[in-house]
């Protein structure tokens, strides 16, 4: 619907020329001060100190925090500086990724025109367009952009582009005749309106609303309103970071109460605290996060499909509703005749041909004009009937051009006869021949979504005793690839939901064809035809109301408000504009949809790999707490320091998780069911697993410690502590790719990253036990040969266990094995 403009004080005209009721300039500065400027007003913008200082909001991040300054102030220096470095590269890049996403107002001010031609004192004025007031007469000739929303009070074959309000690429033919008081924006045909461009024509229109009363500033003002959704993915882990908080701050609090109660020094119950606090925060998450949607990024991009948010990577992955826009995403966005109806096609295009002021390329697949004279003559040279041989052939005498109250344009040429083509009502309205049965197939044809042109010929200079040769049947058709795309989203269990300023009978026939609406299914739902930006924004909001995840796709400047709202914006790398891809999450290079489900699956993998990693990473830190509290528990000193834990945490874990990152999407992501919304990253059967493994690790460096302890003495304990639980969990990343399938069935060259990190971590560890500074850094010793291969064959256990408890599953239950990386059965 549009806006309802309230009526404007406007003094009566002074005449003159260029008058057509223009104000004088008294009466222009009187409304200038009552108005105000014509602008768009913009919301104060969020400052870049805001911005950071939202990086630091996660649980996990405050933990990380406290465990930084406590470091510090103790003076274990090495310890403050790896975790504030995590901390720095992991705030610096959210924020640059936030900081450009305050962009979106700025482009749509950059829409309005910066000068106007009005008729002032009875003379035609060029004036900044922010001098443009109610009442004001605009001047409009073909390639202005309107300043202003406007009544129609004169129109020469006036049309304008309003592709940036309603998403339709044709022109809109603008007449003075008055629309219904309740008719969509798309069907005002006696309005212009802001940000638009006049394509054809010219004419003039009295000013009724300026800047924010706009149908553009309508739509800046639900553009800074609407709400940006936090992902998926940041809901997941700003739980897990408060699972991991609440859980580290009871475990010190148990074991601090311990130190005091058995009468410890408080300085070593605080180092103990602090040592337990590293040993349960998994100080690499960040980093990996980071580093899996950044890869994703790269793959998408080789899909044509550019994210300009990293969280919108995996936020892709558990969509369960698609909103797209028709023109150009689902369908070509190339008008073409698709259906003709006459004894003879070939005389039908070549009279189209004949009335026609289009131009086509040299390929004879694209052309300039009017896009469905383009399409008429492109079909016209598809029968080598080409408008260059007519206009050599047969020379235009006389025009008179296409009339939105005629609706229809005849070209007389130099064989004496009169061409015409026009709507279907008015063209029959005049021929008194051929006409037969081109009701009924006029209405067929409609009925299909085709827009239904009359094509006829005369034989004198008036439109009247015309003979009717045929219709001709126009369509935007869909892309091959997007009937594709839509099938394998109803597969992955997501619906598709087409919006467009179309026709409803147009917009269900091209859902049908798209496969969008089955057999049986509620049209409404899937289809919303006649659609006004604020209805896109309804839409979004109805179906995140149902708890679906939505990524909402769009071009012009009437989607920015609903790709803001949506859990995930889509713009249009070709068609869109400036303010969309400022609005949206992610570009798509192509415009396709097909491209949006091929990003869906790279998504579903990132997910996968991301809960992969986040479990081989909480496994390590369960199996070091549970190590140090069990020391803890029965009197032992610590098996760890706080720095072997940091060492542990960011270089032996850390490495291997970023590695599993990269590992390959399982084949069948785009055949699973989307999650949930509600599913927490880590279920019941993945924390199981996490407990399990995490007391199995442990337990192999307990029995370690506890024997180096009573047999060599509590350095050399921990230096073979130390190696061993290094080992244990650099060998268990092997095991960590798959909870069902053995590491060789995986393949251990499928993930070469992995292999390479875990070699080169093993050599590390060797390197600090044997550089004497390195040795003194970390407060351990060195390991001989024979310690080497003892650490190496004792870190094998945890794994060789874990690969075994895979085989005894397949035997005992092999259809109900649950995939701890994965929600399904496997």
């Amino acid at each position: 619907m549009g806006v309802d403009h309230p009526p404007v004080d406007v003094p009566p005209s002074n005449g003159g020329d260029g008058g057509a009721g223009g104000l004088s300039s008294a009466a222009a500065a009187r409304l200038l001060a009552e108005h105000g400027p014509n602008e768009l007003t913009q919301k104060a913008g969020i400052s870049p100190w805001r911005i950071l200082a939202g990086q630091f909001k996660s649980p996990l991040i405050w933990l990380l925090l406290g465990a930084c300054v406590v470091s510090a102030a103790l003076g274990e220096v090495a310890d403050a500086v790896a975790i504030g470095s995590i901390l720095a590269l992991n705030a610096l890049v959210g924020f640059f990724q936030e900081f450009r996403a305050e962009n979106a107002m700025l482009a749509l001010r950059s829409m309005t025109a910066p000068r106007a031609r009005v008729s002032r004192d009875g003379h035609a004025v060029l004036i900044p367009a922010v001098e443009v007031v109610p009442g004001d007469v605009l001047l409009l000739e073909g390639g202005d952009i309107v300043a202003a929303d406007a009544r129609v009070i004169e129109a020469h074959v006036l049309s304008t582009s309003e592709a940036p309000l309603t998403g339709e690429s044709t022109p809109v033919d603008k007449t003075t005749v008055p629309a219904p008081p309740d008719a969509p924006l798309a069907e005002r045909h006696d309005s212009v309106f802001m940000g638009t461009s006049v394509a054809t024509g010219s004419g003039r229109a009295r000013v009724l609303a300026t800047g924010m009363r706009t149908e553009l500033g309508r739509i800046a003002h639900l553009l800074a309103t609407a709400e940006e959704t936090a992902t998926p993915l940041q809901t997941r882990l700003a739980r897990i970071g408060r699972v991991l908080m609440m859980a580290c701050l009871g475990i010190v609090a148990v074991v601090a109460g311990m130190g005091l109660w058995r009468g410890a020094p408080p300085l070593e119950v605080l180092m103990s605290a602090i040592s337990l606090a590293v040993a349960a925060v998994p100080e690499g998450l960040p980093a990996v996060v980071t580093i899996a949607l950044a890869l994703g990024v790269q793959r998408m991009a080789a899909r044509r499909v550019l994210i300009r948010k990293l969280p919108a990577v995996e936020t892709l992955g558990c969509t369960t509703v698609i909103c797209t826009d028709k023109t150009g995403t689902l369908t070509t966005g190339v008008m073409v005749v698709r259906d003709l109806w006459g004894p003879d096609d070939a005389k039908t295009l070549d009279a189209a041909a004949a009335c026609s002021d289009a131009e086509l390329a040299q390929d004879q697949r694209s052309g300039t004009g009017d896009p469905t004279e383009v399409a008429l003559l492109m079909a016209a040279a598809e029968r080598n009937l080409r408008r260059a041989d007519i206009e050599k052939a047969r020379p235009r005498v006389d025009v008179n051009p296409f009339d939105a109250e005629r609706r229809m344009m005849s070209i007389r040429r130099a064989d004496g006869v009169l061409y015409v083509k026009g709507a279907v009502e008015n063209v029959l309205a005049k021929a008194v021949a051929g006409t037969e049965g081109a009701e009924q197939a006029n209405t067929e044809m409609a009925s299909r979504g085709l827009r239904v042109l009359a094509v006829a010929v005369g034989d004198s200079a008036q439109e009247e005793g015309l003979r009717l040769l045929g219709l001709v049947g126009i369509a935007d058709p869909p892309r091959t690839e997007a009937i594709e795309a839509v099938a394998a989203a109803r597969r992955a269990g997501i619906k598709t939901v087409m919006i467009t300023g179309d026709h409803p009978v147009t917009a269900r026939q091209i859902a049908r064809e798209l496969g969008i609406v089955a057999d049986g299914e509620d049209a409404d739902e899937r289809v919303h035809a006649r659609a006004a930006p604020e209805d896109k924004l309804r839409i979004v909001r109805s179906w995140k109301e149902k708890g679906a995840i939505v990524a909402m796709t769009g071009d012009g400047v009437n989607d920015a408000p609903a790709l803001r709202e949506a859990h995930i914006g889509i713009a249009m790398g070709i068609t869109g504009t400036e303010v969309t891809r400022e609005a949206s999450d992610m570009v798509l290079a192509d415009d396709n949809f097909a491209s949006i489900v091929a990003a869906v699956g790279e998504g579903r993998g990132i997910f996968d790999n991301i809960r992969k990693s986040l479990m081989y990473l909480l496994t390590g830190n369960a199996g070091e707490l549970a190590l140090m509290l069990g020391a803890a528990v029965v009197g032992y000193p610590f098996p760890l320091l706080p720095l072997h834990l940091l060492w542990i945490n960011l270089v032996t874990d850390g490495f291997p998780a970023l590695a599993l990152v990269t590992d390959p999407p399982d084949g069948d992501v785009l055949a699973r069911p989307p999650r949930h919304p509600d599913e927490p990253m880590l279920g019941r059967a993945q924390w199981l697993t996490v407990v399990l493994v995490g007391l199995l690790d442990a337990a192999t460096t307990f029995w370690v410690f506890a024997w180096a302890l009573q047999n060599r003495g509590v350095d050399e304990a921990r230096t073979l502590a130390f190696a061993v639980i290094v080992f244990a969990e650099l060998f268990r990343s092997f095991a960590a790719r798959s909870a069902t399938r053995l590491f060789w069935e995986v393949g251990v060259f499928t993930n070469p990253r992995l292999l390479g990190v875990v070699v080169l971590s093993v050599v590390l560890q060797f390197g600090i036990h044997q550089i004497p500074a390195t040795r003194a850094f970390f407060q351990i010793g060195a390991l001989s040969v024979v310690d080497c291969g003892f650490a190496l064959l004792v870190g094998l256990v945890p794994v060789t266990i874990i690969e075994l408890a895979k085989v005894i599953r397949r035997v005992v239950s092999p259809s109900k094995v649950l995939d701890p990386t994965s929600s399904r059965s496997v």
